[in-house]
């Protein structure tokens, strides 16, 4: 039978990791991840998770290690954020290319200088080029129940890529709620056969070289290469379809039904909408509804998976407004706006008709993104719906808190 408990998101993450039932594990603690490495460490202590966990000296290592044991034919799995994916990052940019399904949990934290160990998303969005799947949560059962589908969709032969489960720093990772966990037989029925390793079966009996150096002299030359960066372009947009389809199959076997791509909140006759991704998206939703009773036609649209970017789905939501109001808990250097905006920007090209948008940039180092911060967003994304010029900079929702 399902068990259900009261936990925060890295516990949460930790229970979805021991039903998975990892080979192998590999973590260092980090804040604020710290805690989702101290569950796990105890699960396998009392016997929860039987998988090797392997005390190494620092993120870069954890990764690699990891490495070699998903090409031996082994489900892994380990969690990082903050300075810890910066100190991977080496390993973590040769993983995809290798087409190692590892599943890896990103808890969220805002980047330094100045310093920080609070929750943000520039971590995971600073890396949301390197080749891995990126799918973000809004609370505490949604983490634990992709962290378990997250090995269904990188084990799957068409898509064979890391995926990251993201959920937010001190919100998700120490917010505290019920959860329920299901029950071992089910989620062994649901994962079905492990299928890590079926592109490479390294064995002693067969040794064979990984990870050739191509051109120059006696290189594969660049041909390989292309065939390389082309497999796992393509791998990403299988990925749409198999996440798609792992989330139907996990609501119907489990009667939990997550949006895989992008949910839709009250959007069936919106006007206008705000646009989340992660654990604001409860204070968002709160938001819609007292604007909605008090006759504001705004609706809201969320990404759930953000890496590939899922443009058919985003544009059947996008193409039902006249405004948006996207809101970042990161920052895009480059373009002055969020990461999230910069993206629905590149959506919304493919449009026939202009709709004005807007970024928000708020829930910096941990900063509340509260109901009213949302009714601002919605107040401002309502003036340009009516005709209001829209800012040509971003709206800092915490600048004066």
């Amino acid at each position: 039978m399902p068990m259900s408990i009261v936990c925060d998101g890295n516990e949460a993450a930790a229970w979805g990791v021991a039903r998975a039932k990892p080979d192998m594990v590999a973590v260092y603690p980090i804040t604020p991840q710290s805690s989702l490495a101290e569950y796990i460490s105890q699960f396998v202590a009392d016997g929860i998770i039987q998988a090797d966990l392997m005390d190494v000296e620092g993120e870069h290592t954890v990764l690699s290690v990891l490495q070699g044991a998903c090409l031996a034919g082994a489900r892994t799995f380990t969690a990082t954020c903050g300075q810890g994916l910066a100190f991977m990052f080496e390993p973590y940019f040769r993983t995809p290319p290798l087409r190692l399904p590892i599943v890896m949990s990103i808890v969220t934290r805002d980047g330094i200088t100045p310093q920080c160990v609070w929750g943000g998303q520039q971590d995971a969005m600073t890396v949301k080029e390197v080749g891995w799947i990126q799918m973000y949560c809004e609370d505490v059962q949604e983490v634990m129940d992709t962290v378990i589908m997250a090995f269904k969709i990188a084990e799957h032969p068409d898509v064979m890529l890391p995926v990251n489960v993201c959920h937010d720093g001190n919100y998700l990772s120490y917010g505290v709620s019920k959860a329920e966990v299901p029950d071992q037989e089910d989620v062994d029925a649901f994962l079905g056969r492990k299928n890590t390793n079926w592109h490479v079966a390294l064995d002693p009996e067969r040794p064979m070289a990984v990870d050739p150096l191509t051109g120059g002299a006696g290189g594969a030359g660049p041909s390989m290469f292309v065939r390389y960066r082309k497999g796992l372009c393509k791998g990403m947009q299988n990925a749409l379809r198999v996440i798609t389809d792992v989330h139907a199959d996990w609501a119907r076997r489990f009667g939990r039904p997550w949006a895989p791509l992008v949910e839709e909140y009250r959007l069936e006759d919106a006007e206008y909408a705000i646009v989340t991704i992660g654990s604001m998206t409860g204070a968002a939703k709160d938001a819609v509804d007292e604007a909605r009773g008090k006759g504001k036609r705004v609706g809201l649209i969320k990404f759930k998976t953000f890496r590939p970017f899922p443009l058919k789905a985003a544009l059947s939501s996008l193409s039902k407004v006249k405004a948006l109001g996207v809101v970042d808990r990161a920052v895009n250097f480059g373009w002055n706006c969020g990461p999230l905006y910069q993206e629905i920007l590149a959506a919304l090209y493919h449009l026939r008709e202009c709709i004005p948008a807007i970024s928000f940039i708020g829930g910096l180092a941990g900063s509340d993104l509260t109901v009213d911060k949302f009714n601002m967003v919605i107040e401002e994304t309502e003036a340009v719906y009516r005709g209001k010029p829209g800012p040509t900079e971003p709206i800092w929702l915490n600048e004066k808190d």
